[in-house]
C-alpha cells in the first residue's frame, strides 16, 4: 500500500491512494472558548444547502455539546473504541491509525450509524452543567464541566470518504483541497458514510446519494468565507486556505496560528486523516478528555491561550476572526504603545480589515452644554 506523510502524527501512513497536496488547502479555526452553541452557523448552513428533500436529517454543520452530545449519536465514542486508545511517543503516533492494519483492498475501520442515532440533533445539551433539571443523572460521575464543539467536514488531506469509495466518486478539488462527492457517479453504496470517522458524510433517502460539506466552494472561489463562518455570531471562526507546498507563512494567519504556534490542534488526529479543521482547546476542561481528542499539545496550547494579553501578535491573528468576509492571505500587526492594529489582505494585496486591539471610548459629560440638557439612562 503506499505511504503519506502525516504531519498531525509525526510519521509516515499507509494510505490507498498516492496523490501531491492540492496548489492550497481549505482549512478552518474554531476557538472552543468563545462558542456559544447559538447555532447561527448551523442554521446558515442547513437554509442555504441542506434544505431539500431527504435531507431532513442532514446537518453540514452542527455544534455539539461536550462530552455527552453528538451527532449522530455516540459517534466519536463509537469510532474512538474501534480505533484504539492513541498512545503518543512526543509528537510522533505509537498505535495504527484507521487505514492501517488492514486486509488488501479492505475499506477504512469505520461504522454505519442507525437510523434512531441521527433523532437527536441536541441531545446532551448543557446536561452535564447541571443547568436543566435532568443534569442530576450525571452528578458523582465527574466535576460538572463541559464545552461546545462546533463541527463541519473537515476536507482531510488523507479523506477516508475517498478512499472507501467503490465507485471514486468522491474526489479532492486541486486549487483548494475541498472534497466533493460527483453526484453522477455516486451511487448511494454508503461506504464514505461508514468509513468517514467524524461522520460528516451523509445518505440522501430520496437522490439515493451521499452528501456532504462542500465548503462553500462557491464563495472560496470568489475570495469568500464560508457561509458558518460569516455568520458566527461569537467570531469563533476563521476561513481560509493554508499553505500546503513549501513551509508555513509567518504572515499567515492560519499557518501562523496552526503550524507555527501550534495554538490551534486537529480533532482527533489519530485517525490519521489530516483534517483541516483545528480548534483551539477549552482552558477549563480536564486534560484527560483533551489529550484523546486534540492529541499532544493541548497543555502548551491552553497555556498560550491564557498569556495571549502578552503575545502581541498571536492576539493580533485572534482578532482576525470574524473580521472580513473575505479570506484574509497575509496579516501584520501595526501601530505601538496601545494603539496597535491587526491588519488583514487578501490574496491580491487589498487590505480587507483593520481591528484595534483596543476599542475606542468616548465619555460624554452629564450635562450638554451646546443643548443645554442633561444625559441620563431611561428603562
Amino acid at each position: 500500500m503506499p505511504t503519506r506523510d502525516n504531519w498531525q502524527i509525526g510519521r509516515k501512513m499507509d494510505y490507498p491512494y498516492e496523490g501531491t497536496p492540492p496548489k492550497k488547502q481549505v482549512a478552518y479555526i474554531f476557538d472552543t472558548n468563545k462558542c456559544i452553541a447559538c447555532q447561527t452557523c448551523t442554521v446558515a448552513c442547513k437554509t442555504c444547502w441542506t434544505s431539500g428533500k431527504g435531507q431532513e436529517h442532514i446537518f453540514w454543520n452542527n455544534v455539539e455539546s461536550k462530552p455527552y452530545g453528538g451527532y449522530p449519536l455516540k459517534w466519536d465514542v463509537t469510532i474512538a473504541k474501534k480505533a484504539g486508545v492513541a498512545t503518543w511517543q512526543g509528537a510522533r503516533l505509537g498505535n495504527q491509525t484507521i487505514f492501517e492494519g488492514l486486509q488488501p483492498n479492505e475499506p477504512p475501520r469505520g461504522f454505519r450509524p442507525d437510523v434512531q442515532d441521527y433523532a437527536s440533533p441536541n441531545m446532551g445539551e448543557d446536561d452535564s452543567a447541571g443547568q436543566v433539571d435532568k443534569g442530576a443523572a450525571y452528578s458523582g460521575m465527574h466535576p460538572n464541566w463541559m464545552f461546545y464543539l462546533a463541527r463541519i467536514c473537515n476536507h482531510c488531506d488523507n479523506p477516508a470518504c475517498l478512499a472507501a469509495c467503490p465507485r471514486k466518486a468522491v474526489y479532492k478539488r486541486e486549487d483548494d483541497g475541498i472534497v466533493l462527492i460527483d453526484q453522477e457517479r455516486c451511487r448511494g453504496y454508503q461506504e464514505c458514510v461508514k468509513a468517514c470517522p467524524y461522520k460528516k458524510s451523509f445518505y440522501n433517502a430520496i437522490s439515493r446519494t451521499s452528501e456532504k460539506c462542500i465548503g462553500c466552494y462557491p464563495r472560496v472561489e470568489q475570495g469568500l468565507v464560508s457561509l458558518c463562518t460569516e455568520g458566527c455570531i461569537g467570531k469563533i471562526r476563521l476561513h481560509g486556505l493554508r499553505t500546503s507546498e513549501g513551509a508555513p507563512r509567518e504572515d499567515h494567519p492560519i499557518d501562523y496560528i496552526v503550524r507555527i504556534r501550534k495554538l490551534a490542534l486537529p480533532l482527533f488526529p489519530q485517525f490519521g486523516t489530516g483534517p483541516n479543521v483545528f480548534y483551539i482547546p477549552p482552558i477549563h476542561v480536564p486534560d484527560v478528555y483533551l489529550d484523546q481528542m486534540f492529541g499532544p499539545g493541548v497543555e502548551e496550547a491552553r497555556k498560550m491561550y491564557r498569556n495571549l494579553k502578552t503575545d502581541k501578535k498571536l492576539l493580533g491573528a485572534l482578532l482576525l476572526f470574524g473580521a472580513s468576509d473575505r479570506m484574509i492571505d497575509k496579516f501584520a500587526v501595526e501601530g505601538k504603545d496601545g494603539a496597535e492594529f491587526a491588519v488583514g489582505w487578501d490574496d491580491k494585496g487589498q487590505e480587507v480589515c483593520r481591528v484595534p486591539f483596543t476599542e475606542a471610548v468616548s465619555i460624554r459629560n452629564h450635562l450638554d452644554e451646546k443643548r443645554q440638557a442633561y444625559r441620563q439612562n431611561t428603562p
